[in-house]
């Protein structure tokens, strides 16, 4: 449920949210999952992406609309993990005797989580951020050179 719908001060919202983001280091259960983890869940499902695949490069295309490029961030983990994330939150302008009717923009967390292939340049990665989307490409490497068979010569004895 929208709790926005109800029509409560979006201050009130905000505050409910910041309480409700605390940590669950002190939750002693271990069958349920984190609230970290649901919420991580939540944003890679929110987040729309493209893979793409050329001859020379592999494509990632997210749409993270709202964010500013300092917001997003983009990193490769372990080697063979192409992790991508940014959190655009609601301003918090102070405008007397304005209220929001209603708030369909979204906001919070994105994420999105992709596996490498072993052929990727680590070296060669690139991101760009234009009109509310972000495109990564990553170089692949050239493919080894083919083995040449190796002429071993006979000796009489």
């Amino acid at each position: 449920m929208d709790l926005r719908v109800m029509g409560l001060d979006p201050n009130v919202i905000d505050t409910l949210h910041e309480l409700l983001d605390f940590s669950d280091e002190s939750d002693k259960s271990h069958h349920a999952p984190s609230r970290a983890y649901i919420r991580d869940s939540k944003a890679m499902a929110a987040t729309p992406a493209d893979v793409k695949e050329y001859p020379d490069a592999f494509v990632f295309v997210l749409d993270m609309p709202g964010l500013k490029p300092d917001q997003i961030k983009v990193q490769v983990e372990e080697d063979n993990k192409l992790v991508v994330s940014g959190e655009r939150r609601r301003e918090k302008e102070k405008e007397p005797g304005v209220k929001y009717l209603t708030m369909e923009r979204r906001l919070g967390k994105y994420l999105k989580k992709f596996a490498l292939p072993e052929n990727v340049n680590h070296d060669k990665i690139s991101a760009v951020y234009q009109d509310g989307v972000l495109t990564v490409t990553i170089a692949k490497k050239p493919p080894p050179e083919p083995k040449k068979p190796k002429a071993i010569q006979v000796q009489v004895n």
